[in-house]
């Protein structure tokens, strides 16, 4: 379905690069200058791994035909962007201990999920993968674990394509029997009169030519190598012995197939909540119910990116600071803006209706919606609290005036494992 379906792979490209442009930035944990430092820290990791952080969420959303996505998390040591050892090459040259990559291990390549036998939780996973498919054994301590949904505890969650799937056998099956019609130039029913004997087949010669006019008459089709033939043989009366023929229905065809595929279209972009890319195909829709339709959308799309989020937040953040020695009360957080854009027309006549009713304008309201409006931030030394978005702007470059490096992705050890710092 996601590979050759038209309506799937669209919902598909507009979930990976709307999510792509949602900018994704680290929240303090408190206001103290230590947890913004920790904050700092941890929006350098993401976008200092080797595998660029558009192309990980890629890899991420992976998960949403099959339901699930799994990571090994590969660290480094942070010596500056020069070295030659992927295990230590970095942008900054902190000696701190960050990620290398979260490198995925592909679906297919599933073996069976480990379970303790005792308390039946999720131990890891097993695969068995390419080149040399060995089983290789990855704990979910040095994982990341993403699921669409949770379903019964079931690890492999729940494909968001599941209710779509009846709608989409269905539409394949009518769009084959369409394209057989096509074929058959949709004039009639191709048939083929042969003499007697050779279709009661009694003889080895009429056996071979009973065979070599079955190929023909299941064969025939329109094309460049159109056409068909026939000996000129006739009986005593003068009859025709062979004769081909297109029996033609009486009428016009009893069925609108496009009416019908354009039906079972609109229930697959139905159940994940992206039937408003259809809107105007069938010369009708109101804008006011497109704008509705797309808020959903984006809705669920920022859903989505939540469950994203906190898995992240849950499995690799803690690890990432018990290894360098950080004791905080409180982590910082990753988190990420708005993929709906804003009505900046809506917007502003609520703005005017505020300040009429006497609200006032200060620097991190104003710098809000100057990020919001695309425009230059307003220079402030107040930083961000938790809980406090970063304007929609916001770069996803954690260090502003600095050229990042360009990181090369390590290779794996000889025995296939990733190397660990």
């Amino acid at each position: 379905m996601a590979d050759g379906d038209a309506i799937v792979g669209g919902y598909l490209f507009a979930i990976q690069q709307l999510a792509k442009s949602v900018p994704w930035f680290a929240v303090p944990g408190d206001s103290s200058q230590e947890g913004l430092e920790a904050a700092k820290f941890l929006e350098s990791c993401i976008y200092d791994m080797s595998t660029p952080w558009p192309a990980t969420l890629d890899e991420i959303l992976s998960m949403l035909p099959p339901g699930w996505s799994y990571f090994e998390k590969v660290f480094k040591i942070r010596r500056g962007p020069k070295q030659k050892d992927p295990r230590l090459r970095s942008q900054y040259n902190d000696g701190r201990i960050g990620w290398a990559k979260w490198a995925p291990r592909a679906q297919e390549s599933l073996n069976e999920w480990i379970y303790d036998e005792e308390t039946d939780e999720l131990l890891g996973l097993s695969q068995i993968p390419a080149p040399e498919y060995k089983e290789r054994r990855i704990p979910l301590s040095k994982s990341l674990h993403f699921v669409t949904k949770s379903a019964k505890g079931n690890p492999e969650g729940r494909s968001i394509l599941r209710n779509a799937y009846r709608s989409w056998y269905m539409k394949t099956q009518i769009e084959d029997l369409e394209g057989i019609g096509i074929e058959r130039d949709l004039a009639g029913y191709p048939t083929l009169y042969i003499p007697l004997e050779i279709f009661e087949q009694k003889t080895e010669a009429a056996i071979t030519a009973y065979n070599k006019f079955m190929d023909v008459i299941t064969n025939i089709r329109r094309d460049v190598a159109e056409g068909i033939l026939l000996p000129a043989v006739f009986d005593k009366s003068g009859n025709r012995l062979y004769e081909f023929k297109l029996l033609s229905s009486s009428g016009t065809r009893q069925f609108d197939t496009t009416r019908v595929i354009t039906r079972y279209d609109t229930r697959i972009a139905l159940t994940v909540m992206a039937d408003f890319l259809l809107l105007g195909q069938q010369k009708q829709g109101s804008y006011a119910l497109s704008e509705t339709k797309a808020k959903m959308f984006y809705q669920s799309l920022m859903s989505l990116l939540d469950n994203i989020a906190e898995t992240i937040n849950t499995q690799a953040v803690p690890e990432l600071f018990e290894l360098n020695g950080w004791d905080l009360d409180e982590l910082p957080y990753l988190a990420h803006g708005k993929a709906e854009p804003v009505n900046l027309e809506a917007l502003g006549n609520f703005l005017d209706k505020l300040i009429d009713a006497g609200m006032k304008l200060d620097d991190r309201l104003e710098n809000h919606l100057r990020g919001i409006a695309d425009m230059p931030l307003k220079d402030t030394k107040q930083g961000p609290t938790r809980g406090e978005a970063r304007p929609a702007s916001a770069t996803q470059n954690p260090q502003q005036g600095e050229t990042p490096e360009i990181d090369e992705e390590g290779d794996d050890d000889e025995n296939g494992q990733e190397a660990q710092a």
